[in-house]
């Protein structure tokens, strides 16, 4: 492959090319909470876990000081989306839709 990414380690040897790293998106979708009730709602990714897969969540509209964003979380074979922070127990419920991306990576 003639272009990509190149990573050298601090020894100066090469960690990782364009031939032996690759991300792919493997799931991709439009996630909508109404508002009210902490919840989560658990998307199939088969073959992806928090080692070799990450998941985030892209707003799709109007985004002003007031929105808030949906939290992931992977676990094996599944992407998890919130609609609070989970590790705050006073967060607000957000009420809104953003697009779910899975990427697997290599």
């Amino acid at each position: 492959m003639s272009y990509g990414m190149r990573i050298w380690g601090a020894d100066g040897a090469l960690q990782v090319d364009e031939n032996s790293f690759t991300c792919r998106v493997v799931l991709s979708a439009v996630v909508t909470f109404a508002g009210g009730v902490k919840t989560n709602q658990d998307f199939s990714v088969p073959g992806c876990n928090a080692n070799n897969s990450i998941a985030v969540m892209v707003p799709i509209g109007p985004y002003d000081d007031n929105s808030l964003q949906l939290e992931t979380e992977m676990l094996d074979g599944v992407a998890r989306v919130y609609n609070y922070c989970r590790t705050f127990a006073a967060s607000n419920v957000v009420a809104n839709s953003m697009r779910l991306n899975v990427i697997r990576f290599s």
